[in-house]
């Protein structure tokens, strides 16, 4: 990428400019340093303008119909004359570390509509179901007048708890015929989860999915409580026929006017930003580490007894 003048792109992102908006985030997920430094200036600049969107992490099951879903849940949020940016994270290869990234083709309506913003990513091997940029992804997002941010995540995994750590509300996907839905399901993604949305009645049938859906609202009898003291909803429906979305949307709507009268989202929003802070921290001194380990010369004894990682983060405690 060219060397950019950041406050152009700033000023283009505040007019909504969608080239502008993607040269940003093209910036921010550089692994370049002047390029990370550019970025943090840019977001710097933007800061004021975020922290205005809803934030919606959506995962589920493999197969579950994410994309389906969020195309036309988008779809409908446009035509309620609301703004939907989706930032969607695709897997990278561990052999070439490659990413298909094909999101824009899974929804090729939404990709075209105008008042929506299709962002793919690849994780680079970033844990968590996230990309390693998707938290300052979201502000440029939000910077550029975006009423919701839609996060699809990888899938179902141990830490996704890292995308929940960025959200607002969490949307948990699932489908009728996925066999025993309580072994097939890690009681980490229950607990995380505000919503939970049973896909593809169309195939497998309203009988099955209610079977489901009864199923799911007794384990969550036995769930801790959510901090933000929204009682966890289940809702019926297909992403394909839009059927249940509009009930969607109103729990949606319902939970975001709870946690904005209780507190509970600015409280939330100070924990998210306390996070990011804290793993930028963590991932600059990695970044140094791995410098140090490529650059400064360990003997031979020290390396056989110690891991030469360790002994560079050693070096910067000492040294900073």
């Amino acid at each position: 990428m060219k060397t950019i003048n950041t406050s152009e792109l700033a000023e283009g992102i505040k007019r909504g400019d969608r080239v502008s908006l993607s040269r940003a985030i093209t910036l921010a997920e550089s692994a370049r340093s002047d390029h990370q430094l550019q970025a943090q200036e840019l977001i710097q600049e933007l800061l004021p303008l975020t922290g205005k969107s809803k934030r919606i992490a959506i995962t589920g099951v493999p197969g579950v119909g994410k994309s389906t879903f969020i195309e036309s849940f988008g779809e409908l949020l446009t035509k309620k004359g609301l703004k939907v940016a989706v930032l969607a994270i695709d897997p990278s290869s561990t052999l070439s570390g490659g990413s298909i990234l094909g999101d824009k083709t899974r929804m090729e309506d939404l990709a075209r509509n105008p008042n929506a913003y299709i962002r793919p990513s690849a994780t680079g091997g970033y844990l968590g179901g996230i990309a390693s940029r998707t938290y300052e992804s979201m502000l440029l997002c939000e910077a550029a007048g975006f009423d919701l941010i839609l996060i699809e995540t990888v899938g179902v995994g141990q830490s996704e708890v890292l995308v929940n750590d960025m959200t607002d509300l969490f949307l948990f996907l699932q489908i009728p015929g996925g066999g025993d839905e309580l072994q097939g399901i890690k009681r980490g993604i229950m607990e995380m989860s505000d919503l939970i949305f049973i896909n593809k009645i169309d195939s497998f049938g309203v009988t099955k999915a209610k079977e489901v859906r009864v199923t799911f609202a007794r384990s969550m009898q036995f769930l801790p409580q959510k901090d933000s003291g929204w009682k966890r909803k289940v809702v019926m429906g297909s992403g394909y026929t839009g059927e249940g979305l509009d009930e969607i949307w109103e729990k949606v709507t319902e939970y975001f006017e709870a946690i904005d009268t209780n507190g509970y989202l600015t409280k939330r929003r100070e924990e998210q930003n306390t996070v990011r802070v804290k793993d930028y921290i963590r991932e600059q001194l990695d970044r140094k580490a791995m410098d140090l380990y490529k650059t400064k010369s360990f003997s031979e004894a020290e390396i056989a007894t110690r891991n030469p990682y360790f002994l560079a983060m050693e070096w910067i405690k000492e040294n900073f």
